[in-house]
Formats: C-alpha cells, structure tokens, sequence
C-alpha cells in the first residue's frame, strides 16, 4: 500500500475509513491507565507478523467516514483525551480531524510506526517503530515517547538505535512481543536493571481484559 493509495481514498482528510471509535482505558507506554477516546483509522502497510489489528491493513474495508461525524460521537461521552491509532494513522491526511478535536479542547494522542509524514496536531506522540519498516527522521524527532516492542535479543539493539534519535526528554519503553511474552520478558526486565534510562510498558489491557 502507498501513499498514493491512501491519498486517493482520503484526499484532504475531511472522510477517513474507520475501523472502530470506543471509548476505553489506554493500556500501553506513558499514558497506561488514563481514559481516552479511541479513534482507530484502517491502512497499513507496515505488516508486523505480530500484529493484533490485522483486519486494519486494508482501507478499502472500512467505510470512508466524515470528520465530523468521528467528533460527534465523541461529544456525547466525557472523554478529555483522543488516541488517534491504526493500522497507520499517518497514511491519511489528519489535520481535519486533529483541527476539529482541538475546536473542542481535545487532548490528542498520537499511535504510529512513524513511517509516513506527519499531519494534524498532538499533544503526545507514541512511537513505536518497526526494524522492517523504519520510520522517518522527522517523526522520531517529534516523537515524545519510543515504544519498542521486544520479540528477540536482537531487537535490544534496533530500540537503542532509534532511542540515539530521539529529542531530549523523549521517554524510551520497551515492551514485549504479545505472543512471545513470556520468553523476552525476563530479557527485558535485565535489560531495563541494566539500563534504566529505559522502562516497560505493559499491554495492560489484555491482562484487563478491556478493548
């Protein structure tokens, strides 16, 4: 998928394909436990094997839908916060619907791989990137948190690469590979004693049982 292809369903972004908007709790990196609407837009083509959203890669499968029918569903719940996630939500132009959140006084947290340019207007950028996939300088610049997701030793390495990137004060998370969980999890609990600047992020939801 390019961005040419994305382009052409979303043009200026005032209809994006939405694959589900809910309200619920964030489960992952820095804002782990804060309540936020979720805003989940399809198109991928980053393709993680690991991936728990497979059925979002393909934009042609979820209904172009106007910005302003994605914010007024909101405004009827009591979120203070928007994540903005995926797929990858940089595929599509997302300065209308960023521009409308903050008419509302939105805070709008960003979720992406980081390999598309940057459109719209965040209040916190989570990045989390891809070693098959790298994300582009200017995103890892903006990012104002690293999301590493840990499936092997190897992948110690790709993480401290991206994280010498980064601005100062971007906070560094790693986190282990859902399915792999129990084999990188001791890894990462010795990596992150012997190097604290990093901290683990948890997949609370799961363990939650919560969207």
């Amino acid at each position: 998928m390019s961005d040419t292809h994305s382009t052409r369903h979303t043009g200026n972004g005032l209809r994006l394909p939405l694959v589900e908007s809910f309200y619920s709790i964030q489960g992952e990196g820095y804002n782990t436990g804060r309540a936020a609407w979720f805003i989940r837009l399809g198109g991928c083509d980053v393709y993680c094997p690991w991936c728990d959203s497979k059925n979002t890669w393909n934009p042609d499968s979820h209904p172009l839908t106007p910005v302003e029918d994605i914010i007024g569903e909101i405004i009827s719940s009591p979120a203070a916060n928007v994540i903005i996630t995926g797929g990858e939500p940089l595929m599509h132009n997302l300065d209308a619907l960023c521009s409308g959140l903050k008419d509302r006084s939105y805070s709008i947290f960003l979720e992406t791989s980081g390999t598309h340019p940057l459109s719209g207007q965040f209040d916190w950028i989570c990045l989390s990137p891809k070693k098959h996939c790298p994300p582009k300088t200017e995103v890892l610049k903006a990012a104002d948190e690293i999301k590493a997701v840990i499936s092997s030793e190897e992948d110690f390495a790709w993480a401290e690469s991206c994280r010498a990137q980064t601005k100062d004060g971007c906070l560094p998370f790693l986190q282990a590979e859902w399915s792999r969980r129990n084999t990188v999890m001791p890894l990462i609990i010795e990596y992150v004693k012997h190097h604290p600047v990093w901290r683990i992020s948890l997949q609370t939801h799961k363990y939650m049982n919560i969207p």
